[in-house]
């Protein structure tokens, strides 16, 4: 019979497993831990959205949707498209499902996103971002808010060392008008020396050839008018209480007048917390203000601002994180009746006490598993004769190194297994050697 082949992994997706998880695992208790601090609802949104969700909001022109969606056609010959970012999605929930209601609306989320790209360090084509966003609140305040909270979130995960919050101001809808005719004119000017894909944003989004990495475009890049001479006094106002309101909360900040977001549905803030500790990808954290986005949906105009980090990312940072401490093994000697040891440990776990159990093998083999997972206690489960007959025996012992208060445990152990296993008046707990001894029934 011809040899199975077993599919393999698809390229710039990841099996995550071991140390790996605990870090990913830990950025994620984190983030849903400082996220309640802040008062911030946990949402879910669908993994795919119909492609006009994406392609009206984050616009026909950026590389997201020209050349990075998972786009398909269902069986109903709809356009779909695996979500390559959560704003687009929790605007379009903010119309259909009628949270207009509950704003200003603070809410975050996490999970699996998609881009056809390159895979490379800390970059994947199906990777995993958290999420925070404040819609309906057009003070500068949301801003202030989010921007705390991502700095201590980055300061709890005990990264933010080495990470800085670069800060800029895209002003409101008349300040960039009047910034983008003179970015405009000024790159017209110098249309021979730009490179095709700048020359394709010209027209369309002309403010993300200020970011290009092509050693072509940043000679003309650098040059370009700063935003500062075209902010009206009402967006250079919001940009100050934005900066007042990290400066009394202690967030460090730097201005970098380069930072852009390219879409027209941007205002006011945008940012980014970048590290030099991942090479090329240094950017752990990136958001802004979005106050054109609802519309471009079709929506009322309503102000939004908001922010994503890849967990992976995060992750990379990250100091190795402790592996959870087992607080008992069960241990089924060969003599037990193996449903005993079912007993014990179902009773253990009702109680909250984390077992670990094995599922075959012997006492000795056993204990050896323990040991390697760094378990200090192990309970026996056995049998013992009894009245002419034989009953079930439980025995407490200390492996490997380290104080083990084994009275107190054996007490936990009773407690915990006493909805479920009757314990005679005439049955006794008795030190024995190293150990503790305890003869019980099953009711």
């Amino acid at each position: 019979m011809a040899r199975i082949e077993t599919p393999k992994r698809i390229r710039g997706t990841q099996d995550i497993f071991g140390e790996e998880q605990r870090r990913f695992a830990h950025v994620i208790e984190t983030f849903e831990r400082v996220r309640r601090l802040y008062c911030f609802q946990r949402v879910d949104i669908p993994v795919f959205e119909s492609t006009a969700v994406f392609a009206r909001s984050l616009g026909e022109t950026t590389d997201v949707v020209s050349k990075e969606m998972y786009t398909f056609e269902d069986r109903g010959g709809d356009s779909l498209t695996l979500r390559p970012e959560f704003t687009a999605g929790i605007a379009r929930a903010y119309l259909t499902e009628g949270w207009q209601q509950y704003a200003p609306l603070k809410i975050a989320t996490h999970g699996p996103v998609f881009r056809y790209e390159r895979p490379q360090k800390g970059r994947f084509r199906q990777f995993h971002q958290i999420d925070a966003e404040v819609i309906g609140a057009s003070e500068p305040a949301a801003d202030v808010e989010l921007l705390v909270l991502a700095d201590q979130l980055l300061r709890e995960l005990g990264i933010a060392d080495g990470v800085t919050l670069q800060l800029n101001t895209l002003g409101d809808a008349e300040t960039r008008d009047a910034w983008r005719a003179a970015l405009v004119a000024h790159f017209e000017a110098h249309r021979d020396v730009l490179s095709e894909d700048s020359l394709a944003r010209l027209d369309k989004n002309p403010l993300r050839i200020l970011d290009s990495k092509d050693p072509r475009d940043r000679p003309v890049a650098d040059s370009a008018p700063d935003i500062d001479a075209y902010l009206t006094p009402e967006a250079r106002a919001f940009f100050d209480a934005v900066t007042a309101g990290l400066d009394a909360a202690g967030v460090a900040w730097t201005r970098n007048a380069r930072l852009v977001r390219g879409l027209d549905y941007y205002r006011h803030t945008a940012f980014e917390f970048v590290t030099d500790r991942l090479g090329a990808q240094g950017t752990v954290l990136a958001g802004g203000r979005y106050d054109g986005l609802i519309g471009s949906l079709g929506g009322p105009e309503t102000a939004g601002v908001g922010w994503a980090a890849g967990i992976e990312r995060l992750a990379m940072l990250l100091e190795e994180p402790t592996v959870d401490q087992v607080d008992i093994a069960v241990v089924t000697e060969n003599d037990a009746d193996p449903l005993d040891a079912v007993r014990v440990v179902a009773g253990l776990r009702r109680s909250g006490l984390s077992v670990a159990a094995a599922f075959a093998g012997n006492a000795k083999r056993q204990v050896e598993r323990a040991r390697r997972a760094n378990v200090t206690e192990v309970l026996f489960v056995g049998r013992v004769g009894v009245d002419g007959g034989t009953a079930a025996s439980l025995k407490l012992g200390k492996i490997g190194i380290g104080p083990v208060a084994l009275e107190d445990r054996a007490d936990a152990v009773l407690k915990a297994l006493s909805a479920d296993i009757a314990v005679g008046a005439d049955d006794a707990a008795t030190l024995i050697g190293t150990g503790i001894a305890l003869i019980w029934r099953p009711r």
